[in-house]
Protein backbone atom coordinates (compact mmCIF):
# COMPACT_ATOMS: atom_id res chain seq x y z
CA UNK A 1 0.00 0.00 0.00
CA UNK A 2 1.37 3.27 -0.77
CA UNK A 3 1.18 6.25 1.34
CA UNK A 4 1.10 9.72 1.33
CA UNK A 5 1.37 12.42 3.71
CA UNK A 6 0.83 16.49 3.54
CA UNK A 7 4.04 18.68 2.83
CA UNK A 8 2.48 21.44 4.77
CA UNK A 9 2.25 19.10 7.92
CA UNK A 10 6.22 18.34 7.02
CA UNK A 11 6.90 22.07 6.74
CA UNK A 12 5.80 22.42 9.97
CA UNK A 13 7.51 19.57 11.34
CA UNK A 14 10.66 20.76 10.01
CA UNK A 15 9.96 24.61 10.62
CA UNK A 16 12.80 27.00 9.81
CA UNK A 17 14.89 23.86 9.51
CA UNK A 18 14.18 23.13 5.63
CA UNK A 19 14.69 26.79 4.52
CA UNK A 20 17.67 27.07 5.85
CA UNK A 21 18.93 23.76 4.94
CA UNK A 22 20.55 23.15 8.66
CA UNK A 23 20.85 19.64 10.55
CA UNK A 24 17.70 17.74 11.16
CA UNK A 25 17.80 16.17 13.92
CA UNK A 26 17.37 12.12 14.30
CA UNK A 27 13.81 12.63 16.53
CA UNK A 28 13.07 15.47 13.88
CA UNK A 29 13.69 13.42 10.83
CA UNK A 30 11.67 11.00 11.74
CA UNK A 31 8.72 13.00 11.69
CA UNK A 32 6.42 11.94 8.19
CA UNK A 33 8.36 13.06 5.25
CA UNK A 34 7.25 15.26 2.39
CA UNK A 35 5.08 13.15 -0.46
CA UNK A 36 3.33 13.02 -3.49
CA UNK A 37 1.79 10.29 -5.30
CA UNK A 38 3.30 9.85 -8.66
CA UNK A 39 6.82 8.04 -8.71
CA UNK A 40 6.00 5.27 -11.06
CA UNK A 41 5.89 2.70 -7.75
CA UNK A 42 5.04 -1.04 -9.04
CA UNK A 43 3.95 -0.02 -12.84
CA UNK A 44 5.08 0.35 -16.17
CA UNK A 45 6.44 3.58 -17.07
CA UNK A 46 6.72 4.99 -20.64
CA UNK A 47 9.61 6.37 -21.65
CA UNK A 48 9.03 9.90 -20.54
CA UNK A 49 10.68 11.27 -18.42
CA UNK A 50 7.71 12.32 -16.30
CA UNK A 51 8.23 9.69 -13.83
CA UNK A 52 11.69 11.84 -12.09
CA UNK A 53 11.81 11.93 -8.06
CA UNK A 54 14.07 12.76 -5.94
CA UNK A 55 17.37 15.02 -6.00
CA UNK A 56 17.40 15.43 -10.22
CA UNK A 57 14.26 17.13 -9.98
CA UNK A 58 16.43 20.21 -8.50
CA UNK A 59 18.09 22.87 -9.78
CA UNK A 60 16.21 23.26 -12.73
CA UNK A 61 15.45 19.88 -13.48
CA UNK A 62 16.46 16.65 -15.26
CA UNK A 63 14.85 16.59 -19.46
CA UNK A 64 18.26 15.11 -21.24
CA UNK A 65 17.50 15.64 -24.85
CA UNK A 66 13.76 16.58 -24.30
CA UNK A 67 11.05 16.47 -27.28
CA UNK A 68 14.31 16.17 -30.02
CA UNK A 69 13.68 13.68 -32.52
CA UNK A 70 15.79 10.40 -31.69
CA UNK A 71 18.23 8.88 -33.72
CA UNK A 72 18.81 5.12 -33.53
CA UNK A 73 22.41 3.75 -32.90
CA UNK A 74 23.42 -0.29 -33.10
CA UNK A 75 27.36 -0.33 -33.20
CA UNK A 76 30.18 1.22 -30.74
CA UNK A 77 31.13 3.70 -33.37
CA UNK A 78 27.56 5.39 -33.79
CA UNK A 79 27.47 5.34 -29.69
CA UNK A 80 30.45 6.85 -29.41
CA UNK A 81 29.97 9.77 -31.74
CA UNK A 82 26.30 10.18 -30.53
CA UNK A 83 26.90 10.21 -26.71
CA UNK A 84 30.00 12.77 -27.53
CA UNK A 85 28.12 15.39 -30.36
CA UNK A 86 27.56 18.91 -28.33
CA UNK A 87 23.67 19.11 -29.17
CA UNK A 88 20.61 17.85 -26.90
CA UNK A 89 19.63 14.68 -28.27
CA UNK A 90 17.79 11.27 -27.75
CA UNK A 91 19.72 8.16 -28.36
CA UNK A 92 18.20 4.43 -28.88
CA UNK A 93 20.25 1.88 -28.08
CA UNK A 94 19.33 -1.11 -30.54
CA UNK A 95 21.16 -4.62 -30.05
CA UNK A 96 24.06 -5.66 -28.24
CA UNK A 97 26.65 -3.21 -28.77
CA UNK A 98 30.10 -4.16 -27.42
CA UNK A 99 32.88 -1.75 -26.37
CA UNK A 100 36.01 -1.22 -24.17
CA UNK A 101 36.85 1.53 -21.87
CA UNK A 102 34.29 4.11 -20.78
CA UNK A 103 32.47 6.60 -23.76
CA UNK A 104 32.01 9.53 -22.98
CA UNK A 105 28.89 11.48 -22.45
CA UNK A 106 27.87 15.05 -23.06
CA UNK A 107 24.94 17.03 -21.76
CA UNK A 108 21.86 17.44 -22.69
CA UNK A 109 21.39 13.51 -23.28
CA UNK A 110 18.72 11.34 -23.11
CA UNK A 111 20.18 7.60 -23.82
CA UNK A 112 16.98 4.85 -23.86
CA UNK A 113 17.76 1.20 -25.01
CA UNK A 114 14.89 -0.28 -27.50
CA UNK A 115 13.91 -3.62 -26.12
CA UNK A 116 17.13 -6.04 -25.28
CA UNK A 117 19.39 -3.38 -25.53
CA UNK A 118 22.79 -4.31 -23.93
CA UNK A 119 26.08 -2.63 -23.42
CA UNK A 120 28.77 -5.27 -23.41
CA UNK A 121 32.66 -4.50 -21.97
CA UNK A 122 32.72 -0.54 -21.45
CA UNK A 123 30.66 2.09 -19.59
CA UNK A 124 29.46 5.56 -19.81
CA UNK A 125 31.56 8.53 -18.45
CA UNK A 126 29.24 11.10 -17.49
CA UNK A 127 32.08 13.78 -16.61
CA UNK A 128 31.59 17.67 -16.42
CA UNK A 129 28.05 17.34 -18.08
CA UNK A 130 24.81 18.04 -17.18
CA UNK A 131 21.23 17.37 -17.80
CA UNK A 132 21.50 13.29 -18.64
CA UNK A 133 19.01 10.55 -18.68
CA UNK A 134 20.58 7.23 -18.77
CA UNK A 135 17.48 4.15 -18.99
CA UNK A 136 16.26 0.74 -20.07
CA UNK A 137 19.65 -0.66 -20.80
CA UNK A 138 21.65 -3.91 -19.78
CA UNK A 139 24.75 -3.71 -18.63
CA UNK A 140 27.51 -6.31 -18.17
CA UNK A 141 31.02 -7.08 -18.24
CA UNK A 142 32.40 -3.50 -17.83
CA UNK A 143 35.94 -2.71 -17.72
CA UNK A 144 36.07 0.33 -15.65
CA UNK A 145 32.87 1.69 -13.86
CA UNK A 146 29.41 0.80 -15.77
CA UNK A 147 28.37 4.32 -15.31
CA UNK A 148 30.77 7.29 -13.60
CA UNK A 149 29.68 10.47 -12.91
CA UNK A 150 31.99 13.29 -11.89
CA UNK A 151 31.87 16.75 -12.07
CA UNK A 152 28.27 17.08 -13.16
CA UNK A 153 24.67 17.87 -12.11
CA UNK A 154 21.16 16.78 -12.61
CA UNK A 155 21.97 13.09 -13.88
CA UNK A 156 19.02 10.37 -14.05
CA UNK A 157 20.23 6.60 -13.75
CA UNK A 158 16.81 4.88 -14.21
CA UNK A 159 15.63 0.79 -15.06
CA UNK A 160 18.91 -0.29 -15.98
CA UNK A 161 20.09 -4.02 -15.33
CA UNK A 162 23.91 -4.53 -14.09
CA UNK A 163 26.28 -7.41 -13.50
CA UNK A 164 29.75 -8.86 -14.05
CA UNK A 165 31.62 -5.76 -14.01
CA UNK A 166 34.78 -4.85 -12.58
CA UNK A 167 34.27 -1.88 -10.89
CA UNK A 168 31.22 -0.06 -9.68
CA UNK A 169 27.91 -0.14 -11.15
CA UNK A 170 27.09 3.56 -10.67
CA UNK A 171 29.63 5.49 -8.98
CA UNK A 172 29.24 9.08 -8.20
CA UNK A 173 32.09 11.79 -7.63
CA UNK A 174 33.91 15.02 -7.73
CA UNK A 175 31.13 17.36 -6.77
CA UNK A 176 28.63 15.85 -8.44
CA UNK A 177 24.87 16.99 -7.59
CA UNK A 178 21.03 16.69 -8.04
CA UNK A 179 21.39 12.82 -9.25
CA UNK A 180 18.23 10.22 -9.25
CA UNK A 181 19.27 6.48 -9.16
CA UNK A 182 15.70 4.79 -9.89
CA UNK A 183 14.48 0.95 -10.45
CA UNK A 184 18.21 -0.21 -11.33
CA UNK A 185 18.88 -3.83 -10.69
CA UNK A 186 22.20 -5.04 -9.94
CA UNK A 187 22.86 -8.67 -9.51
CA UNK A 188 26.36 -11.04 -9.48
CA UNK A 189 28.82 -7.54 -8.69
CA UNK A 190 30.60 -7.04 -6.11
CA UNK A 191 31.11 -2.81 -5.63
CA UNK A 192 27.90 -1.32 -6.42
CA UNK A 193 27.30 2.31 -5.71
CA UNK A 194 30.08 4.71 -4.37
CA UNK A 195 29.43 8.29 -3.75
CA UNK A 196 32.26 10.07 -2.71
CA UNK A 197 35.87 8.30 -4.25
CA UNK A 198 38.10 9.74 -1.42
CA UNK A 199 38.44 10.54 1.91
CA UNK A 200 40.94 13.59 1.08
CA UNK A 201 38.21 14.99 -1.80
CA UNK A 202 36.26 16.83 1.09
CA UNK A 203 37.08 20.36 -1.04
CA UNK A 204 35.33 19.28 -3.49
CA UNK A 205 32.62 17.09 -2.52
CA UNK A 206 31.22 19.21 0.88
CA UNK A 207 27.89 20.70 0.22
CA UNK A 208 27.34 18.56 -3.12
CA UNK A 209 26.95 15.09 -3.67
CA UNK A 210 23.31 15.11 -3.29
CA UNK A 211 21.64 11.95 -4.42
CA UNK A 212 18.32 9.90 -4.18
CA UNK A 213 18.53 6.01 -4.73
CA UNK A 214 14.99 4.87 -5.07
CA UNK A 215 13.56 1.02 -6.18
CA UNK A 216 16.23 -0.47 -6.60
CA UNK A 217 17.39 -3.96 -6.48
CA UNK A 218 20.76 -5.49 -4.94
CA UNK A 219 20.10 -9.18 -5.61
CA UNK A 220 22.99 -10.85 -3.88
CA UNK A 221 25.57 -7.79 -4.51
CA UNK A 222 28.44 -7.40 -1.84
CA UNK A 223 29.01 -3.79 -1.06
CA UNK A 224 28.26 -0.39 -1.60
CA UNK A 225 24.67 0.23 -1.52
CA UNK A 226 25.38 2.88 -1.54
CA UNK A 227 28.99 3.62 0.44
CA UNK A 228 28.50 7.37 1.24
CA UNK A 229 31.14 10.20 1.77
CA UNK A 230 30.25 14.23 2.07
CA UNK A 231 27.09 14.23 0.53
CA UNK A 232 23.94 15.50 2.93
CA UNK A 233 21.52 14.78 3.08
CA UNK A 234 21.84 11.88 0.61
CA UNK A 235 18.38 9.86 0.70
CA UNK A 236 17.88 6.12 0.35
CA UNK A 237 14.00 4.73 0.41
CA UNK A 238 12.10 1.61 -1.13
CA UNK A 239 15.28 -0.59 -1.95
CA UNK A 240 14.97 -3.90 -1.62
CA UNK A 241 18.30 -5.69 -0.17
CA UNK A 242 18.42 -9.68 -1.31
CA UNK A 243 21.22 -11.41 0.58
CA UNK A 244 23.53 -8.53 0.87
CA UNK A 245 27.36 -9.99 1.39
CA UNK A 246 29.00 -7.27 3.19
CA UNK A 247 27.01 -4.36 4.14
CA UNK A 248 23.95 -2.44 2.74
CA UNK A 249 24.54 1.43 3.29
CA UNK A 250 27.89 3.31 5.01
CA UNK A 251 27.49 6.61 6.16
CA UNK A 252 31.03 7.84 6.15
CA UNK A 253 33.37 11.37 7.12
CA UNK A 254 30.18 13.36 7.83
CA UNK A 255 28.06 12.57 5.36
CA UNK A 256 24.06 12.63 6.25
CA UNK A 257 22.44 9.53 5.05
CA UNK A 258 18.45 9.22 5.37
CA UNK A 259 17.43 5.39 5.36
CA UNK A 260 13.99 5.21 4.87
CA UNK A 261 10.93 2.57 3.96
CA UNK A 262 13.77 -0.20 2.24
CA UNK A 263 12.93 -3.84 2.60
CA UNK A 264 16.27 -6.18 4.11
CA UNK A 265 16.23 -9.84 3.71
CA UNK A 266 18.99 -11.97 4.36
CA UNK A 267 21.53 -8.77 5.05
CA UNK A 268 22.99 -9.61 8.42
CA UNK A 269 24.29 -5.69 8.17
CA UNK A 270 22.11 -3.36 6.87
CA UNK A 271 23.72 0.28 7.11
CA UNK A 272 26.13 1.67 9.04
CA UNK A 273 28.79 4.25 10.59
CA UNK A 274 32.18 4.83 9.05
CA UNK A 275 33.63 1.98 6.63
CA UNK A 276 37.21 0.95 6.04
CA UNK A 277 39.56 3.74 7.26
CA UNK A 278 36.96 6.37 6.59
CA UNK A 279 35.48 7.88 9.42
CA UNK A 280 31.53 7.93 10.43
CA UNK A 281 29.04 9.76 8.70
CA UNK A 282 25.76 10.48 9.99
CA UNK A 283 22.70 7.99 9.65
CA UNK A 284 18.70 8.21 10.24
CA UNK A 285 16.90 5.35 9.72
CA UNK A 286 13.57 5.20 9.70
CA UNK A 287 10.17 2.71 9.05
CA UNK A 288 12.60 -0.07 7.68
CA UNK A 289 11.48 -3.67 6.87
CA UNK A 290 14.16 -6.79 8.16
CA UNK A 291 13.82 -10.43 7.35
CA UNK A 292 16.44 -12.48 8.85
CA UNK A 293 18.40 -9.25 8.75
CA UNK A 294 20.36 -7.33 11.10
CA UNK A 295 19.02 -4.05 12.54
CA UNK A 296 22.35 -1.75 11.71
CA UNK A 297 23.71 0.81 13.14
CA UNK A 298 22.55 4.35 13.15
CA UNK A 299 23.00 7.74 14.93
CA UNK A 300 23.62 11.72 14.53
CA UNK A 301 21.42 14.01 12.33
CA UNK A 302 20.56 14.51 8.43
CA UNK A 303 19.82 17.31 6.41
CA UNK A 304 16.11 17.80 5.38
CA UNK A 305 14.69 16.61 2.05
CA UNK A 306 13.67 19.31 0.23
CA UNK A 307 11.66 17.23 -2.12
CA UNK A 308 7.68 15.92 -2.48
CA UNK A 309 8.22 12.43 -2.94
CA UNK A 310 6.01 8.76 -2.03
CA UNK A 311 6.54 6.21 0.17
CA UNK A 312 5.65 2.42 -0.29
CA UNK A 313 5.17 0.55 2.47
CA UNK A 314 8.39 -1.23 3.91
CA UNK A 315 6.69 -4.85 4.11
CA UNK A 316 5.71 -4.63 0.35
CA UNK A 317 8.89 -2.87 -1.18
CA UNK A 318 10.33 -6.83 -2.43
CA UNK A 319 7.26 -7.05 -4.30
CA UNK A 320 6.57 -4.19 -5.80
CA UNK A 321 10.59 -3.94 -6.77
CA UNK A 322 10.91 -7.24 -7.90
CA UNK A 323 7.99 -6.35 -10.37
CA UNK A 324 9.69 -3.34 -12.07
CA UNK A 325 13.39 -2.70 -11.69
CA UNK A 326 15.61 -3.45 -14.13
CA UNK A 327 15.48 -3.00 -17.78
CA UNK A 328 12.96 -4.49 -20.05
CA UNK A 329 10.58 -2.71 -17.38
CA UNK A 330 9.32 0.35 -18.85
CA UNK A 331 7.38 0.72 -22.16
CA UNK A 332 9.94 2.43 -25.30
Amino acid sequence: MRHTTNVRTAALVAGVIALTGTAVSGVAAAAPAPAVVGNGGGHTLNAAPTDLVGWATQGGGTTGGGGTAPITVNSASALTSALSASAASVIRVSGTISCSGMLKVASNKTVLGNSGATISGCGFNISQASNVIVRNLTFRNWNDDAVNVQYSTRVWIDHNSFSNGKDGAVDIKRASDYVTVSWNKVSSHDKTMLLGHDDGNGGEDRGHLRVTYHHNWFDGTNQRHPRVRFGNPVHVYNNFYGGVGSYGVASTEGAGVLVEGNYFENTKDPYHLGEGDSGPGTLVARNNHFVNSGSGQSGGSVASIPYSYSLDTASNVKSVVTASAGAGRISV
